[in-house]
């Protein structure tokens, strides 16, 4: 039975990511919550979650990765939609960004790189077979697909395909990752199929996202009297949990190094998001490469761990924290006082910055990526600082060049190695020696492929539980029919769910939009595969 909100109505967030964040704000809007009743919990200093973005121009700046967007991601534009912009208070977010992807429009003519030049993407070079087994797939419900990986589906050929390689470096899958997943993917982005070997249709923020999603989101709702509570670890939950109902009744935290009990009394409501992809992450430098942690240092993990273990419908987080080998990747920052590198990108790919999105290199050990952004990507980046971005899926595998695994790399390394794939150490040495690095910081993340681990249902709990009255889970390791994970989408579809399904506020989610169902998207995918 849903709640009607009222002066005595009081909710709790555990975690800041935007699942929470935009949770605050359809609690306020929509069911006429008290803002100053709203209390979010956050274990670090910071709010955002894995949507960052720090450092300076002296000491390098840092982003541990950024997602990319499309025009139906309609709860997340819609959300935005109602927020002023970082830059500008008369302009939403949407606006901002709809008008910045206007200027700067995503057309890569570098995608794939093999021995430093470009790779012809005439073809995806899929084989008869893998094609006709990608529309079996689209076909297969997913309930046959439970706990099956990708490599289980295809012929050994696909996975050297450019669709492989633009499709496993553009959204993280590995080989091993849930077919499902896939599935969902191939569905719900069926309309951007053809393009997707140029990143056609994909659009990004003004710049990285801390600054301009979560900074004016965290502005919004502090506005509004809502309250953060930094460097507050929730510990542990308690439930009432009976056969007709279940009842958050306490939260577990410690704030100022003291153990405190806040105890949830009538009225009171829960919205805890379960599980961290950038929980536990550690950044390297120039001269340092990052430590990899796990479970034992990560507190978003060990308390769902707690919670699942109360009740079943809590979730399985094990299948998605354990195998940190098969989860980890690791990214890297470049902050440059030199703009030899992006003078040399632009002219050797065709694009300006913010224009070619990933740049692979395909015959690389750890296939490496690149992104450079659109400049500044930091509102306080001086005009002779350039950074970019790039990531490695396989860290634990022997570079080309530099003879050990990326893991054990430091800044300076991975950069020897980006410049033997270039083909431009002779280029960028002498900018290395005079001092035009200003840092590379390589992140060790464990936990960011664990969203695509393969599942069963009852894996990710419902966003609310059947029996619930008054919590919710949030976030990418919730349960949310045909949408996908790994994007902000489904976090903010986690948090309209949470809200108008506990809340009597006459609202509903915003369908999910499936790029499958229209017909010439299907026959559009179709011909660009069969290419």
């Amino acid at each position: 039975m849903k709640t009607k909100a009222d002066e005595n109505t009081r909710v709790y967030l555990v975690g800041s990511g935007i699942a929470a964040l935009a949770s605050a704000y359809y609690l306020i809007k929509d069911a006429q919550v008290n803002p100053e009743r709203i209390t979010i919990f956050e274990q670090s200093g910071v709010a955002g979650g894995a949507l960052d973005g720090s450092g300076d121009p002296e000491n390098g700046y840092l982003i541990r990765g950024g997602r990319m967007h499309e025009k139906e991601y309609r709860c997340y534009w819609d959300l935005l939609s109602n927020i002023p912009s970082y830059d500008d208070p008369d302009k939403s977010v949407t606006e901002e960004s709809m008008e910045f992807n206007e200027r700067f429009v995503s057309h890569a003519q570098a995608r794939l790189l093999k021995d430093g030049k470009k790779v012809d993407l005439s073809s995806y070079g899929i084989g008869e077979k893998d094609q006709f087994l990608m529309m079996e797939l689209l076909f297969t419900p997913e309930a046959l697909l439970a706990g099956k990986r990708i490599e289980e589906w295809f012929t050994l050929g696909f996975f050297s395909t450019n669709f492989w390689l633009i499709f496993t470096s553009m959204f993280a899958f590995q080989r091993w990752s849930s077919l499902a997943e896939m599935r969902r993917y191939m569905r719900r982005f069926m309309h951007l199929m053809p393009g997707l070997k140029y990143i056609g249709g994909i659009l990004r923020t003004k710049y990285n996202q801390y600054h301009s999603v979560v900074l004016p989101l965290q502005n919004y709702l502090e506005d509004k009297g809502v309250r953060f509570e930094f460097e507050t670890y929730v510990t542990d939950i308690d439930f009432d949990l009976f056969k007709e109902y279940k009842s958050a009744t306490a939260l577990h935290l410690v704030r100022n190094e003291k153990r405190e009990i806040v105890v949830l009394e009538k009225g009171d409501f829960l919205f805890f998001t379960n599980g961290s992809i950038t929980d536990s992450t550690d950044a390297g430098d120039l001269h340092r490469p990052p430590v990899l942690k796990g479970v034992d240092s990560s507190g978003a993990w060990q308390l769902w761990k707690r919670v699942a273990e109360k009740d079943p419908s809590f979730g399985n987080p094990g299948v998605f924290c354990d195998n940190i080998d098969l989860q980890k990747w690791y990214s890297f920052t470049v902050t440059m006082k030199d703009s030899t590198f992006h003078d040399y990108m632009e002219d050797f790919t065709g694009n300006v910055d913010g224009t070619g999105g990933l740049v692979t290199m395909t015959d690389s050990n750890w296939l490496m990526s690149i992104v450079i952004a659109r400049q500044p990507h930091f509102p306080d980046q001086p005009k002779d600082i350039k950074i970019f971005w790039g990531y490695a899926l396989y860290p634990d595998r022997i570079g080309n060049h530099v003879k050990k695994p990326m893991s054990e790399c430091t800044g300076e390394e991975i950069l020897e190695e980006l410049w033997y794939h270039l083909k431009i150490i002779d280029l960028m040495e002498p900018v290395m020696q005079r001092g035009g690095v200003v840092n590379a910081i390589p992140v060790s993340m464990p936990f960011i492929d664990s969203l695509f681990m393969p599942r069963k249902p009852g894996d990710r709990p419902d966003v609310i539980p059947k029996g619930s009255t008054n919590f919710a889970f949030l976030g990418q390791f919730t349960e949310i029919d045909d949408d996908c994970v790994f994007t902000v989408e489904y976090s903010v579809r986690s948090a309209q769910e949470a809200v108008y399904g506990l809340f009597d506020c006459g609202k509903e989610p915003i369908p999910v939009y499936i790029g499958a169902h229209n017909p010439l998207n299907l026959i559009k995918a179709a011909a660009a595969i069969s290419s």
